[in-house]
């Protein structure tokens, strides 16, 4: 049996998520939160609100790995979607525009 927790197993896509989640934060003031939603055996969803308002999100092979990856990035996970962090989230119009739907 090994010991190998999450901080050991950050390894392809999952690695790469946290300098990718550094850099989105930087891009908009360098300061955010992260939701952790588990979404099957997929893994896990991060969707990261940076204090300007913008958005972004990442899939991790599970909610420890996500967890861990928020943790690398300097990323304060929260429990669950607040009314004030949904209040927080500025769609974009690109965003506006892929939320209408596809007219069928």
């Amino acid at each position: 049996m090994s010991d190998a927790g999450p901080a050991d197993a950050l390894a392809g896509s999952d690695a790469a998520q946290v300098g990718r989640l550094r850099d989105f934060l930087a891009g908009h003031g360098g300061d955010g939160v992260a939701v952790i939603s588990y979404i099957g055996r997929v893994g896990a969803r991060i969707v990261v609100v940076a204090d300007d308002g913008a958005y972004g999100d990442a899939v991790a092979s599970s909610v420890d790995v996500a967890t861990e990856i928020c943790s690398r990035a300097g990323i304060t996970v929260a429990d669950g979607w607040s009314r004030e962090l949904s209040a927080k989230i500025t769609p974009s119009a690109e965003d506006r525009r892929r939320m209408a739907g596809t007219g069928r």
